[in-house]
């Protein structure tokens, strides 16, 4: 096993590709935490964790625009296992509209939790990092922070500010062996794309050099590279999940 005995945070785990990365790492032997805002649904995705692949898991319900509440997250992980060796900084949320028409409120709330949130759980595990003197960080991006996209620019901004901060936490963690990468998903296949019509999937397809949609699976095999000894002299890079679409 690939990541036996290890622990893993993951935020916004309950489902989609949080969930993925997840059940892969729990696969692999971790010891998995996962966290998210919706208390009931992260308890049943430890309890299904745990079930499925016999590995401890702990449900944390938080908020990751509140300091205290990351705070409070990596405490619990240390008090139950002493140790913390992966943080995936997977919460994210959209709020999309054209620039002219964006309110403060939508603008300020994707940034809150897909970059600050981001900021707010590296700033609370970093301490226990260095002290231990290894970790992996692996901050889930986006396509549109590397390519833009109409109709989303406090998200571009969110993901592409996020990949600029996982390449200084790289610089600024090096000398601890805490290795910090991101991965950028392109379009993968969850509840918000399979509401879409079949003419709008493929069309989306089309725009795809490998002419299909992603899975959530394929993300979650590109964080447990990044997870794993395989990736231990990889750090400040972006690994882009995209079919082809962005090169």
């Amino acid at each position: 096993m690939r990541l036996k005995d290890k622990v893993a945070i993951i935020t916004g785990g309950a489902q989609g590709i949080g969930f993925s990365i997840a059940a892969l790492m729990a696969k692999e032997g971790a010891k998995i935490v996962i966290s998210d805002v919706q208390e009931e649904s992260v308890k049943k995705a430890a309890e299904s964790l745990s079930k499925d692949f016999n590995v401890e898991t702990l449900p944390l319900k938080g908020d990751v625009t509140q300091g205290a509440d990351c705070d409070t997250m990596v405490k619990n992980t240390l008090d139950k296992f002493g140790r913390i060796d992966i943080l995936v900084n997977n919460a994210g949320i959209t709020k999309d509209n054209l620039v002219m028409r964006m309110s403060d409120d939508e603008w300020d709330k994707v940034i809150a939790v897909n970059l600050k949130g981001s900021f707010l759980c590296t700033r609370s595990v970093i301490r226990p990092m260095m002290k231990q003197r290894s970790g992996r960080i692996i901050n889930i991006c986006s396509i549109v922070g590397l390519m833009g996209n109409a109709g989303q620019a406090n998200y571009s901004a969110s993901k592409g500010g996020l990949i600029a901060m996982t390449k200084t936490c790289a610089r600024e963690f090096a000398s601890r062996n805490i290795l910090v990468n991101a991965i950028a998903p392109g379009f993968i296949k969850t509840k918000m794309t399979e509401a879409l019509s079949d003419e709008q999937k493929q069309k989306l397809a089309s725009l795809i050099p490998l002419e299909r949609l992603g899975e959530a699976e394929d993300v979650a095999k590109a964080a447990l590279f990044l997870a794993s000894e395989d990736s231990s002299y990889i750090t400040g890079q972006v690994i882009s999940v995209n079919g082809g679409m962005y090169m």
